[in-house]
């Protein structure tokens, strides 16, 4: 990071946004670290424990565009502050009534989606502040608050057997009031951020080919990450017969790689250029999970793996995210959300899929190898439209490297 960034744009803003994204993020994906608890409680199968975990990805998905929606019209910060209180309040309400069904696991899966649409709210509200020559590390920065899910991944299953995974719950609320409070006495709205438009011209940008080809590379990259934050506590705890606690442990450290590099990803996507680093990423992310797909027969061969695929995702992640403002800076807020939606949906494909994977042939490989495929599709996709992109950004949108 140089000095031309630290002085560029408001780093209180940038500060705080992080701290929102990665407490946001915790609870997220709280209910993947708590799953083999819940699960022996409510007994559930693999199915069932799948559907659980993708639930809040699936609604943080849907979620991101009404949240892109509302950020267009009404500016970051407001909607960041309602978004957080409703999230805290929806904690404090489970933690109270108590979980007592599948049926409402998945009630409160809904309630945690709103703190996975909060990439809605950080990532526009920093976008504002930097010029084009910075987005990559901005947003990197920004959203590098995926790191949470680390957060819940070692804490949560140690606290479960502590306290009761119930208990958890409620716990979440307290550094979420914290967060909140730093949020609102430094966050501030960026006076570049682009003005309201009416709701027509935000679904025209569906009509845009460059905006499904941007949706479709981040429902791979983050998708990928978020699905395996998601997932991976119960798969290392089913697969390798790893305890709860060790299973967390092994989860953090994977997603701790993939959440670090992501402003590593959009700084290197700053200097060469996001699609260019987006083939390499893509190349080895699809490699990584045709090998887990195998089904690597100890944790010691298969956490190598993993990291390695895991960096890849994370690393995507900033240099789509690079690629985003370069091509659509005025209509950021809505962007982010139809982009987060897609990296939502991914990530609830992959969730989702692992459990049915292992429900219907007793195995993780076939889902593993789905995700791998799609990661190989990307980097075709991504090799066609290069030089288009290249040839036409460059002139047309932007001063930044494409």
């Amino acid at each position: 990071m140089h000095k031309g960034f630290l002085k560029a744009g408001h780093l209180p803003t940038l500060f705080a946004s992080f701290l929102y994204f990665d407490l946001s993020f915790m609870v997220w994906v709280l209910l993947g670290p708590l799953g083999v608890s819940i699960a022996k409680t409510l007994h559930l199968d693999p199915a069932h424990k799948g559907l659980m975990v993708a639930t809040p990805v699936l609604a943080g998905a849907v979620l991101r565009v009404v949240l892109g929606l509302l950020v267009g019209r009404y500016k970051p910060r407001r909607v960041g502050i309602g978004a957080q209180i409703t999230v805290i309040a929806g904690l404090i309400a489970a933690w109270t009534i108590g979980i007592d069904s599948f049926a409402a696991t998945l009630v409160l899966g809904c309630v945690l989606g709103l703190a996975g649409a909060s990439f809605a709210v950080a990532l526009p509200m920093v976008s504002a502040w930097y010029g084009p020559e910075h987005q990559g590390t901005a947003m990197g920065i920004a959203g590098a608050g995926n790191s949470g899910t680390v957060l819940a991944a070692l804490f949560a299953p140690m606290l479960a057997i502590a306290f009761g995974w119930q208990t958890v719950i409620g716990l979440a609320a307290i550094p979420l009031i914290v967060v909140l409070g730093i949020f609102i006495a430094a966050a501030k709205d960026s006076p570049n951020t682009p003005a309201p438009k009416p709701l027509a011209a935000y679904f025209a940008l569906l009509k845009e080919g460059d905006c499904w080809w941007l949706m479709f590379f981040y429902s791979v990259t983050f998708g990928g990450f978020v699905g395996l934050a998601s997932s991976l506590t119960i798969y290392f705890n089913d697969a390798y017969g790893l305890p709860p606690v060790t299973a967390g442990y092994c989860t953090a450290a994977v997603v701790f790689a993939g959440s670090m590099v992501r402003p590593m990803g959009g700084a290197i996507a700053d200097r060469v250029g996001g699609v260019r680093a987006l083939v390499v990423l893509y190349a080895v992310a699809a490699c990584a999970f045709a090998t887990i797909s195998t089904g690597l027969s100890t944790i010691y061969l298969a956490m190598p793996v993993f990291i390695v695929g895991m960096l890849a995702l994370g690393m995507g992640n900033g240099s789509v995210f690079q690629l985003v403002p370069q091509r659509f800076k005025r209509e950021i807020g809505i962007m982010t959300g139809l982009v987060g939606m897609s990296g939502g949906v991914g990530g609830f494909y992959l969730a989702s899929s692992l459990g049915y994977s292992k429900q219907l042939t007793g195995s993780y490989g076939p889902g593993f190898l789905m995700f791998a495929m799609l990661a190989a599709l990307a980097l075709v996709g991504i090799s066609g439209v290069r030089r288009r992109w290249q040839t036409t950004w460059g002139e047309l949108y932007s001063a930044a490297r494409i």
